[in-house]
């Protein structure tokens, strides 16, 4: 899945869209990832002299891919829905994430019930764990701009 498709299926847009190719895909597991490169706008600031992507922003690129794992069992029901982030768990940061590094993100599904879920997600780059959770999720309607969960 190529960048195109992905802003079909995610509503974040730059500087927030944190995923770059999904290269693994089905009901129960995707695989993307997030070149990270030193024009990231974050890396002004965190930290001069020694850049280092900031850990909510890993969580963020990985909820992203996350949120694709989401979408994917909604099939073409994609029109006026969003994924989102409900809850993290036991979030760990194994190792810095720095510019040049490609973010490899693994979401694996591990329940669903009705509109929410629950995701075991994990980074690696050049296949080391750099972080790993559990994401919670809803996946919700939006209608005039008020988000209102539908069941199934």
């Amino acid at each position: 899945m190529d960048i195109m498709a992905i802003m079909e299926i995610l509503p974040h847009r730059y500087p927030f869209l944190m995923v770059d190719r999904i290269v693994e895909f089905s009901k129960t597991h995707v695989i993307g990832y997030k070149n990270v490169t030193i024009n990231e706008p974050f890396f002004q600031g965190h930290f001069p002299g020694e850049p280092v992507m900031p850990g909510v922003l890993i969580l963020e690129a990985m909820g992203q891919v996350a949120s694709i794992l989401a979408m994917a069992n909604l099939g073409d029901k994609l029109e006026g829905r969003i994924v989102f982030l409900t809850g993290v768990e036991k979030a760990r940061f194994r190792k810095p994430v720095r510019p040049g590094d490609r973010l490899v993100t693994k979401a694996e599904l591990t329940r669903v019930r009705g509109p929410a879920g629950k995701a075991k997600v994990t980074g690696y780059v050049d296949d080391v764990v750099v972080s790993e959770g559990f994401f919670s999720f809803l996946v919700a309607s939006t209608l005039n701009k008020d988000v209102v969960a539908e069941e199934g």
